[in-house]
């Protein structure tokens, strides 16, 4: 019985693993289309019917190019820290809530929490192994904005685990049956969307790849395989965000299609706020989030564990 356990558990990661990556793919044709009509032009059109094999040919020709590093870098974290980040991202889509629980555990917001605090680390070591001042400008901006607005994260998901008195994602579903946490807390609900724009370095909060000033940021020494894993590793991220976002906000009911609907339309957000929002200034960024959805958050923070302590004493 164990053995058909472990069976399972590998095939349930593989197949998580595998519809990942083709969501991925299909979320960079999504993005491409919809910037290319909301700057009044065509999207790629060419590769198949409207371009719908574009991205397999685009991961083709980038994993067949000839792979180069800086002579100067640091060989070993300039190779690793792509890998990394990706490995991360993938670890961290297994707190996805199955119902079959097979991939899925009771503190899976304690995992997500540790996995986008190590993400740091990837950002970190690839701005410096490169060895060019452009890229560590750019990693240094991306680690102090991540740590920055995953304090007011930590203090949203705070609240969110007084209210459910659950580490599982899987209790929100049950805990949204029959009214969805969108209506109780929806000024929480906007500061967790920006928070997570910024965590997964999205515009106006793309500092890591200021291209008027820094090139490419972090990355811009990578190229071929080493680029498109830190690519894929950010549109996962987004995927992963919006599941999340479904999760807490909209029902997080896995079984109905609307949770998918749900999920395509926020990933949809992130790529709307890209074409339509210029980039903000650095100092404001940091002012957003130590004075004004801090405070916030913690003010929520304390509001919903007075709530819960109140209904304790009232039920005792």
């Amino acid at each position: 019985m164990l053995q058909i356990e472990l069976y399972l558990f590998f095939l349930s990661i593989l197949m998580l693993v595998i519809m990942m990556m083709i969501g991925v793919a299909f979320l960079t044709l999504l993005e491409r289309k919809l910037l290319g009509y909301i700057q009044i032009r065509k999207g790629p059109n060419k590769v198949s019917m409207m371009g719908i094999l574009q991205p397999f040919c685009d991961a083709i020709k980038l994993f067949s190019k000839e792979s180069i590093f800086p002579s100067v870098s640091n060989y070993y974290p300039y190779y690793i820290s792509p890998i990394f980040s990706l490995f991360l991202v993938m670890s961290s889509w297994m707190i996805m809530p199955y119902f079959t629980n097979i991939c899925s555990f009771n503190l899976s917001i304690l995992f997500f929490l540790c996995c986008i605090s190590l993400g740091v680390y990837s950002i970190m070591i690839s701005g410096w192994s490169s060895n060019s001042k452009y890229s560590l400008l750019g990693g240094l901006r991306s680690v102090a904005q991540t740590i920055s607005y995953e304090v007011s994260l930590v203090m949203v998901l705070l609240s969110f685990i007084f209210m459910i008195e659950s580490y599982s994602l899987l209790e929100f579903y049950y805990f949204q049956k029959i009214i969805w946490m969108m209506f109780i807390m929806f000024p929480l609900m906007l500061i967790w969307f920006v928070i997570c724009l910024a965590e997964t370095n999205r515009t106006p909060f793309d500092f890591a790849e200021g291209e008027s000033e820094l090139v490419s940021g972090f990355n811009v020494e990578y190229g071929s395989g080493g680029f498109s894993l830190i690519f894929m590793a950010e549109y996962s991220s987004i995927l992963l965000m919006s599941m999340i976002f479904s999760m807490m906000f909209l029902g997080g009911n896995l079984f109905s299609l609307m949770f998918y609907l749900n999920l395509t339309f926020i990933s949809f957000m992130f790529i709307l706020v890209r074409g339509t929002l210029p980039r903000l200034r650095y100092d404001k960024l940091m002012n957003m989030t130590w004075k004004s959805f801090l405070p916030i958050s913690l003010n929520y923070l304390l509001f919903f564990l007075s709530l819960k302590l109140f209904f304790h004493i009232i039920l005792i």
